[in-house]
């Protein structure tokens, strides 16, 4: 049974860095690709960052390009996203994802196979 947990959100003033952490269980990180997704009340999910099967290759959306990092740890089966120059337009519920099928997978989120729950991160200004 596969599981992510995602973590670390919170209530951060406009400026202010996060870490989300994302725990994986049934499934083996450096199998999979991942991404972040975040979504904000009212709005559709919407992609954020991805990292390669093997954590060579990354890329964002434009809007948190230069402020956020992914990144994933195989060995503590665990992805991050770093998130540094928080803005009010940031907040939203944040979700990880995995996909086996692709190196890197892209920015729709019907091409991943796996979700964690979500973590609430609220920037504040």
């Amino acid at each position: 049974q596969v599981q992510l947990v995602e973590s670390g959100g919170t209530l951060v003033q406009a400026g202010g860095s996060l870490r989300l952490s994302c725990a994986a269980s049934g499934v083996t990180f450096s199998r999979n690709a991942m991404g972040w997704f975040r979504q904000a009340p009212g709005k559709e999910r919407e992609f954020v960052a991805a990292i390669s099967r093997g954590g060579d290759s990354t890329y964002y959306t434009d809007s948190v390009k230069g402020r956020f990092t992914i990144s994933k740890n195989d060995a503590k089966n665990t992805g991050y996203l770093q998130m540094n120059s928080l803005k009010p337009e940031d907040t939203a519920a944040y979700y990880c994802a995995v996909d086996s099928r692709a190196y890197l997978t892209g920015t729709s989120p019907t091409l991943y196979e796996y979700w964690g729950q979500g973590t609430q991160v609220t920037v504040s200004s």
